[in-house]
């Protein structure tokens, strides 16, 4: 569906957003609410940061998205179990009716984001309602979709964007006006208030504003994908019809677009540079990290572009060779697909220079943190490729075509903070 031009969905149904009851932590019952949440399970990549999250509190989220049982089938059945305990304790509650949610997340800097929780009907990518701009592992749905059937739940929100500038915005506005359900302060220094929004009049100017608008997937794709995964598995009317998102309306509250970066296992950062020679121009940078991404970036403007790094300093690749990328990349990709850095990383860099498969987990790590993804790579004596973020409007202008770029190419954020409100498919 080619929608360019226009950001409203021309589908005939449209966003579907729908009240639940939401399960919410008994704050006479944690140690905190800053101490019982997380980042999304896909942030959380090191242990040290899960371990961290699970010593905050012994009801930290990160036990019910991330359990650490020994099989996959084990650890679905203690993430179940788990659920069902907090339950029964009265640790995890349901709201009395129920609502939407309004969610703010602010920062010591000045970022202010305000969005929408609720259930969103689960839609195909050819409805051209919510678009999908990445592939997915096919494994990772695997996982997701077994933690989602045990647990009956839907645990933390995914993140979609659309532009509106309509009556449901004023109706976040004016509810971020009331006192909250909750606020907390996470270590990140982020700020996190939520509201319940629950009178008919408020609910209905949402649905209809909503009615016809898509949304991209700025975050979660793998979770959508196994919504629509469970929503095959059970014949529809069902409540796995519907899955947990988070809406913010870009046109008042714009997104962040972040790079993911690599961690390549068992590469050294010489043998990398050594396997590019006459492939890329390479320069040695001796700079500090905030000055070398400087000059990624100046060097992106111009092409693609990557900084390696985990020898103790930092190696600028760009200008690759036109006849290598004639050779890797496929001709039957839009342009701008073609042109991506993920897709040259992908296609040329990982599949044909370095030998180094993209699914597996014993090879590549994919890290959103810079400082992180270079301080494991010299520690591990492995390679770190920071790439530069790419820009907003390609990812919609492609979402739009209906083309999925590389896994992994982009990282929108803030992200919600999972923990501050579940569902339960059966309450």
């Amino acid at each position: 569906m080619n929608t360019a031009g226009h950001w409203e969905a021309t589908a005939r149904r449209g966003l579907e957003l729908t009240p639940f009851r939401g399960l919410r932590y008994d704050p006479d019952r944690v140690g905190s609410l800053a101490s019982v949440t997380s980042p999304p399970y896909d942030v959380v990549v090191r242990p040290d940061g899960l371990h961290h999250l699970q010593s905050a509190d012994p009801y930290n989220i990160v036990r019910l998205i991330l359990p650490q049982a020994g099989s996959p089938s084990a650890r679905t059945e203690q993430a179940a179990d788990t659920l069902r305990r907090w339950l029964d304790e009265g640790v995890l509650t349901a709201d009395p009716e129920p609502g939407l949610y309004v969610y703010e997340q602010r920062d010591g800097n000045g970022m202010l984001q305000r969005g929408v929780i609720g259930t969103l009907r689960v839609t195909e990518p050819g409805e051209g309602v919510v678009l999908p701009h990445e592939d997915v592992m096919p494994p990772v749905v695997a996982d997701r979709a077994a933690l989602m059937r045990a647990t009956r739940a839907n645990l933390e929100p995914l993140l979609l964007s659309y532009r509106g500038d309509g009556t449901a915005a004023e109706v976040v506005e004016r509810t971020a006006d009331r006192p909250p359900l909750l606020a907390t302060t996470t270590e990140d220094g982020f700020h996190h208030r939520l509201w319940s929004v629950t009178d008919p009049d408020d609910l209905a100017r949402i649905r209809t504003d909503l009615a016809g608008r898509q949304a991209l997937i700025a975050d979660g794709h793998h979770r959508w994908a196994t919504y629509r995964r469970l929503r095959t598995e059970h014949p529809s009317p069902s409540p796995w019809d519907y899955g947990l998102v988070l809406l913010v309306d870009t046109a008042r509250y714009p997104l962040r677009v972040r790079a993911i970066h690599r961690l390549l296992h068992g590469l050294p950062v010489a043998d990398a540079l050594t396997a590019v020679d006459g492939l890329f121009r390479v320069r040695h940078l001796d700079l500090p990290l905030p000055e070398a991404l400087e000059a990624l970036a100046d060097a992106s403007c111009a092409g693609n572009s990557f900084l390696l790094a985990g020898d103790g300093a930092f190696h600028l690749l760009d200008r690759p060779d036109p006849d290598l990328l004639a050779r890797t990349i496929p001709a039957d990709r839009p342009a701008a697909w073609r042109s991506l850095d993920a897709t040259v990383l992908h296609a040329t860099l990982l599949e044909h220079v370095w030998r180094i498969p993209e699914d597996s987990p014993a090879h590549i790590a994919y890290i959103h943190d810079t400082a992180a993804t270079v301080e494991k790579a010299e520690r591990d004596g492995g390679t770190a490729v920071l790439m530069h973020p790419v820009r907003e409007e390609v990812v919609l202008d492609l979402a739009r075509q209906g083309v999925r770029m590389p896994r992994k190419s982009t990282s929108f954020g803030p992200k919600p903070a999972s923990g501050l409100v579940l569902r339960a498919l059966e309450i």
